[in-house]
């Protein structure tokens, strides 16, 4: 603990495919917004360890236990050790149902914790301590039948599974706490359950045994199909790791929506006491590409379909009201998402502004409309069929890329001292329009691709002329500012250069030179309008892994994925940042970016060591370059066939 906070990397990830829960080593839920990821929290004391509120369940004489999740689920148990016995402390959200895809599971706003004593008795320990809308709503407790009841104006919140006498009810800090103690006895099981809303009792399954056991097997019934598809040999020797990074994709994938939230979290710094602190419980549509192809890999057709096909939704809808097409949107397809300020919380060991909303819906990213081509690009090329609205939107966003591809913008990291002139978001235009042209090609949408053709040799020229600086030795972040920019790794798995350009070489050895710290990467070091600093950037050293191993340096990249495969903390997981001087998480967490690109890593070492890989022909390699046309139009010709 610092400060009264635990570690973030202390902490794992529960959730039911409608919002997610934090639970730490030491027992307590210090994050759960309900009844929805996007809703207020109930629980927040990672944000603020004395006015958030926790729901917290230990033994007494074990301060902090060891975590390990049910095997090939998002089912958690926490074992408190106090040499005269053991506590048990599974946790789970409410989840049944076919989890493939959209529309097939159903979930109650609930935590479910089951505990069990083992070995002798156990003195256990409960706080539960409701602090609605972000700790801004304080709450009165009363008994009722079958539990207690918090609420405040209209937001209530049960708890049931306590005996009257085994509570006792405080005030602190203006609020009302619930606190207990009783004794478990060994081979004894008990059962706490808390609930959004007034009713204590629920709906769906009454007995939380059969909770967990329905959460357990649908979880394990979505992985292990995608396993019966095609053999995991590629993720070997990690294939634990890539099953838990798959999990967490899930994890934050609405299950009606199909959007993929960027994280679980708001606000949790990118330096600790500094103000890079964001909300990232929203869906970016450049997340879907590398989501997709990571997905595509491990079987789950249905949730890249899903995700695709939300993505391109809300951007033609937007479109179609002739509004400017956002880079982030709600989980439910929200394009009001402003941000403000919460400052009745101290934020994560004192690293304040707490926000809600993220400022980055208004920023102008030119990268949109390179993301919006290049996803239904890589669906298409994997056999996917992709519906006619969306065929029919592309070439308005290819249009729309030629009107605007001269403007400046704010990047792919959301600059707050911009716009600039930034190179890789000119790239990733080209790379939209290069995909255009392709599909039109291969007869899949129709369009001014003599127009399209045009502008992206026109782009390609300036950015070669431009963008590339021969005595920073690599391409630069903006045509304005000759700093390194870690995105820029990503030019030849773009197809923009080969592999064994100078150019592509050189901007690999200068970034492990200007922006690696003791074996990490960082996304840029450059003023960004923002105080302070932040961490090493998870995604970029997959990005950097992914450029070594297609650039023949294969050890290279073995050893840098083994340093990262090192920092996942103890359930598996990885948030935004890591601090590369020790190690501690830093930024949002679970980050769904850092997960997708261990999968996408995985998948270009096995491509790069020549074995079986689930993606054939991955984007970058030279098969890919050279037969993607004619795989494109023999799926055009296929698909007319049927």
């Amino acid at each position: 603990m610092a400060g009264g906070y635990l570690p973030i990397e202390d902490h794992a990830a529960i959730g039911n495919l409608r919002s997610v829960a934090l639970v730490g080593r030491d027992g307590s839920i210090d994050w759960c917004p309900l009844p929805g990821l996007e809703s207020a929290s109930v629980f927040t004391a990672i944000l603020d360890h004395r006015r958030g509120g926790r729901f917290q369940v230990r033994a007494r004489g074990a301060e902090v236990g060891t975590q390990a999740y049910i095997a090939h689920t998002n089912v958690l148990e926490t074992s408190f050790d106090t040499g005269e016995g053991r506590l048990v402390v599974t946790d789970c959200m409410p989840l049944r149902g076919n989890l493939d895809g959209v529309g097939g599971s159903t979930a109650e706003p609930a935590v479910h914790r089951l505990l069990r004593a083992e070995g002798g008795d156990v003195q256990v320990q409960v706080e539960w301590s409701p602090r609605f809308q972000y700790g801004n709503g304080l709450p009165q407790i009363m008994s009722i039948d079958g539990g207690f009841l918090a609420w405040a104006g209209d937001d209530a919140l049960t708890l049931s599974g306590l005996q009257q006498d085994e509570a006792t009810l405080a005030e602190e800090d203006g609020a009302a706490t619930l606190r207990a103690g009783f004794t478990l006895g060994a081979g004894q099981r008990r059962a706490l359950v808390t609930r959004w809303g007034a009713n204590p009792a629920g709906s769906g399954l009454d007995d939380p045994r059969d909770v967990v056991t329905a959460a357990v097997e649908s979880w394990r019934a979505w992985v292990h199909k995608a396993e019966a598809t095609g053999s995991r040999a590629w993720a070997a020797p990690h294939e634990e790791l890539i099953i838990r990074a798959e999990l967490v994709l899930k994890l934050l994938t609405h299950g009606e929506t199909g959007a993929i939230a960027a994280a679980a979290t708001t606000s949790l710094p990118e330096e600790v006491g500094g103000v890079r602190n964001w909300d990232y419980r929203y869906s970016w549509i450049r997340d879907a590409a590398l989501a997709a192809q990571a997905l595509h890999a491990l079987g789950h057709d249905a949730e890249a379909h899903a995700f695709v096909e939300w993505v391109e939704r809300v951007a033609r809808e937007h479109h179609d009201e002739d509004r400017a097409i956002q880079i982030v949107y709600g989980v439910h397809g929200e394009a009001e998402i402003g941000e403000k300020e919460l400052p009745n919380l101290e934020g994560y060991r004192r690293s304040a502004p707490v926000r809600t909303g993220n400022g980055a819906v208004d920023q102008l990213q030119l990268d949109v409309f390179g993301e919006l081509i290049g996803v239904v690009y890589e669906l298409v090329r994997v056999g996917e069929n992709v519906s006619d609205d969306i065929l029919e939107f592309l070439p308005d966003v290819a249009d729309d890329a030629c009107r605007q591809w001269q403007e400046r913008d704010y990047g792919l990291w959301e600059l707050r001292n911009g716009p600039f002139h930034f190179v890789y978001s000119k790239v990733m235009v080209w790379m939209g329009l290069d995909r255009a042209i392709t599909l039109a090609e291969a007869g899949l949408i129709d369009g001014d691709v003599q127009r399209w053709r045009a502008t992206s040799e026109q782009i390609r020229e300036e950015v070669l002329q431009q963008g590339f600086d021969p005595e920073l030795g690599a391409f630069r972040q903006s045509y304005e500012r000759n700093v390194l920019d870690a995105s820029n790794l990503l030019f030849p798995l773009l197809e923009f250069l080969p592999f064994d350009d100078p150019r592509v070489r050189s901007t690999i050895d200068a970034t492990i030179e200007g922006l690696t710290d003791n074996g990490l990467a960082h996304r840029y070091h450059a003023d960004d309008g923002i105080a302070g600093g932040e961490g090493a950037f998870g995604l970029c050293n997959f990005w950097l892994v992914d450029a070594l191993a297609m650039s023949g340096r294969t050890e290279e990249a073995r050893d840098l994925f083994g340093r990262m495969v090192s920092h996942a903390n103890h359930v598996g997981l990885y948030a935004e940042e890591i601090d590369p001087a020790t190690g501690a998480f830093l930024g949002n967490f679970p980050q769904a970016f850092t997960h997708i690109g261990l999968i996408n890593s995985a998948l270009y070492l096995a491509y790069a060591e020549g074995r079986d890989s689930p993606v054939p022909d991955p984007i970058g390699s030279e098969e890919h370059r050279n037969h993607r046309m004619d795989s494109a139009r023999q799926r055009s010709a296929e698909a007319q066939g049927e």
